[in-house]
């Protein structure tokens, strides 16, 4: 079984039938393809509607337990946890659910500014230090959609866990409403190993915009553009895993020709990765280029160029991840809401942008 296998097979978007339930056996095709070319991560939740199910019905009742490596996750937040004892029983759920009898990896799901209270609240950090001492669970983590500051927070209130899920991807990476690159460097110097969600972005970046597609199109190596992507994630040190969420067989077959064999970006692809983020940064309505004149003199603290840059990527990326991208440049700063329209920020302004309208516009991020 190769160690150099970096790939993940997440198992939030599997494929369905045309009743809406999950496709096992395509998915049961999906797990053999994976295992042959030495895979061993798979990470499915509580809150991943049939996953656990049909990973138990894929994967655990085929192969012998110690060929592979499950991970899930408890959320303390949401329709199925209204309390202390309704979090904990998420994890016998999943033991039952799994058929595991024990898990390599165990998360506490999604903490951010909104829900990481109720994390202490209900005790779970301890519950999952329980369970591990009983050896029903491995390694404990947990996946992180928030701010560095809590992120540091985190982990020196518990410098115990084993490892952190970040979301990382070559288009979030200096993305101040996601933090990509300083999360990372968070959890290097804290001597935590990341495992990695959303490298293609929820399939974003298979399909990006036409500027980018020229750009990889003009390397003319056949490669996907979703090769780019895990690929440039998959190059980087500290990372236990880079988990992908493959939807069918096509799909894992794409992943598998270039992450079995695993080769990290060499000098002149990390110029066409640097180009390809260029091109992102200049697709926007939004002209900013993030000077920061604006910035210095503000009364309400707005933290203007973060805002429109979210503003200028909401476009194809679900409500949810953009709404969460605004809580976290705003946090402990001024909303786009709270502008005065003193007249400052346009006065130093070097485009000249009407930013008091601008702002007013970005007000639907609040909604």
């Amino acid at each position: 079984m190769s160690e150099k296998m970096k790939l993940g097979f997440g198992l939030m978007r599997l494929p369905k039938l045309e009743d809406g339930s999950i496709d096992v056996e395509q998915v049961k095709k999906m797990v053999d393809l994976f295992i042959e070319a030495g895979g061993t991560y798979f990470d499915t939740a509580f809150a991943y509607p049939g996953s656990e199910e049909a990973i138990k019905k894929a994967l655990v009742e085929r192969y012998p337990r110690d060929s592979y490596t499950l991970a899930t996750k408890l959320i303390a937040s949401g329709d199925n946890c209204k309390d202390e004892e309704s979090a904990k029983q998420e994890f016998y759920t999943s033991l039952e659910r799994t058929g595991a009898g024990y898990f390599d990896y165990y998360l506490l799901h999604a903490l951010q500014r909104s829900n990481y209270e109720n994390y202490e609240k209900y005790h779970l950090w301890e519950f999952v230090k329980e369970q591990k001492e009983k050896g029903l669970i491995k390694n404990c983590g947990f996946s992180f959609h928030g701010d560095p500051e809590l992120l540091e927070e985190l982990l020196n209130a518990h410098p115990d866990v084993d490892f952190v899920q970040l979301q990382i991807n070559y288009a979030d990476w200096e993305n101040p409403g996601v933090a990509s690159r300083e999360n990372y460097e968070i959890c290097k110097k804290h001597g935590k190993q990341v495992t990695v969600m959303e490298p293609v972005k929820g399939g974003i970046l298979a399909d990006p915009i036409p500027t980018v597609k020229e750009i990889f199109d003009k390397e003319n190596n056949g490669l996907s553009y979703a090769s780019w992507a895990l690929r440039f994630v998959a190059s980087k040190d500290n990372i236990l895993t880079v988990l992908s969420g493959m939807s069918n067989v096509a799909q894992m077959e794409d992943n598998l020709s270039f992450m079995k064999d695993f080769r990290p970006l060499d000098e002149h692809e990390e110029e066409v990765i640097r180009a390809a983020q260029e091109a992102i940064f200049a697709d926007k309505k939004i002209a900013c280029t993030g000077c920061r004149y604006c910035t210095e003199g503000c009364p309400m603290n707005i933290p203007i160029p973060d805002i429109f840059t979210v503003e200028n990527r909401k476009e194809g990326s679900p409500e949810f991840r953009t709404k969460r991208e605004y809580a976290i440049v705003t946090h402990n700063k001024g909303k786009a809401s709270d502008c005065i329209q003193c007249g400052q920020c346009e006065s130093a302004c070097p485009q000249h942008l009407p930013i008091i309208s601008l702002l007013e516009g970005c007000r639907s991020l609040e909604d």
